[in-house]
């Protein structure tokens, strides 16, 4: 497990930058956090990482927005979805066991049918801008990953690690 922390939605994405480029095909990123916590600045960055040029925004409303760059990325909210077999209607095997980056925020609600290998991040906010990220890896390429990201260096004051 690792903590970092971010004392702006800059940091945040740029976290989220260094996340992307370190992405391999059929990663599985897991976001947790409630409304407003940054899981969207977040995955704006991780877009930019994976070399995403369209302006990323939240897919609410469409559940899941589609980008091409160095891989595919594909933002999946599941918010709105009334229950778990509500990913079956998306074709989420398509997505979860393809060749892309999944980043699913609210990834609670569909617990049951996230594979078991994944990377668990958890936003919190600690303030008007500061987040709290715990990045919690589930299966050894996720561990690695998360040994990478360690080495995150943070713009300006070096890196942060915080509790949570």
């Amino acid at each position: 497990m690792l903590v970092l922390t971010t004392g702006s939605a800059e940091e945040t994405r740029y976290l989220g930058e260094q996340l992307g480029r370190m992405a391999k095909p059929g990663d599985i990123l897991c976001v947790y956090g409630n409304l407003g916590a940054g899981k969207t600045v977040l995955a704006q960055g991780v877009a930019r990482g994976l070399g995403v040029t369209e302006q990323v925004t939240s897919p609410t409303f469409i559940l899941i927005r589609e980008y091409q760059g160095r891989l595919p990325f594909y933002h999946l909210d599941a918010y709105r979805l009334e229950g778990p077999e509500d990913l079956v209607f998306l074709g989420y095997e398509e997505y979860f066991f393809g060749e892309g980056v999944v980043f699913i925020e609210w990834a609670d609600r569909v617990e049951d049918f996230l594979p078991s290998g994944r990377l668990n991040i958890y936003v919190k906010p600690d303030g008007e801008s500061r987040r709290l990220l715990r990045f919690e890896p589930r299966g050894a390429h996720y561990a690695a990953l998360v040994e990478e990201l360690k080495e995150y260096e943070r713009p300006g004051n070096g890196n942060r690690r915080a509790g949570m």
